[in-house]
């Protein structure tokens, strides 16, 4: 019935967060017209959170955190300060527009791929 996902961040400066995307986390891609890019996402999971408002939120997940935070330094990215959690352990990451997004370390079990 569902074949996939697609995914929209809204950006200041899409050009520029495009580019990261494209260079930076090396996201394969498809130009879908006029550089309007479509990046393939790694394998993904939806999770259901209780909550007084209703809403969506954008996480990225890796498999060794501390490496991954190493490469995105070599690259100049902007990356807070790890929080470790009960779930795993979390940044926030900066893209080139001042936008962010969150990328974490899971330690709880990932869905089936």
């Amino acid at each position: 019935m569902i074949s996939g996902s697609h995914v929209i961040i809204y950006s200041t400066d899409a050009e520029a967060d495009r580019k990261f995307f494209r260079d930076v986390l090396k996201f394969p891609y498809v130009d879908a017209g006029d550089g309007w890019l479509i990046f393939a996402l790694p394998p993904s999971e939806v999770a259901v959170h209780p909550a007084k408002r209703a809403s969506h939120e954008l996480y990225l997940t890796c498999d060794n955190l501390e490496a991954t935070i190493e490469e995105l330094k070599e690259k100049r990215v902007k990356c807070s300060t790890p929080s470790k959690q009960e779930w795993g352990t979390i940044v926030t990451v900066k893209l080139p527009s001042g936008g962010e997004f969150d990328l974490y370390q899971p330690k709880h079990p990932l869905a089936p791929r």
